[in-house]
């Protein structure tokens, strides 16, 4: 994760954007009196987002850190790929 001060973000808006989108970088941009700011990409953001509602749910949690345990214990299953038409 990178920091800039806004005012060099400002002069080079375009490159820094690039970077958060194309590299998936974490931007901190730093302002006067400490009043920081983040910018990531949309795909990131949403990510995150989805991440926080699936282990916001206690019921999500839960059935996540049972699979989590069953694949560290070497439980797995395999299962086919259904073939599905779709009209």
């Amino acid at each position: 994760m990178d920091a800039v001060h806004y005012s060099v973000l400002r002069d080079n808006l375009k490159s820094y954007m690039n970077r958060v989108t194309d590299d998936y970088e974490t931007l901190i941009i730093t302002r006067n009196n400490n009043k920081n700011v983040v910018m990531m990409s949309l795909d990131q953001y949403n990510n995150l987002m989805e991440n926080l509602h699936l282990i916001g749910n206690e019921v999500n949690h839960a059935v996540l850190m049972k699979s989590m345990k069953q694949l560290e214990q070497g439980r797995l299953v395999n299962q086919p790929v259904l073939d599905i038409e779709v009209d």
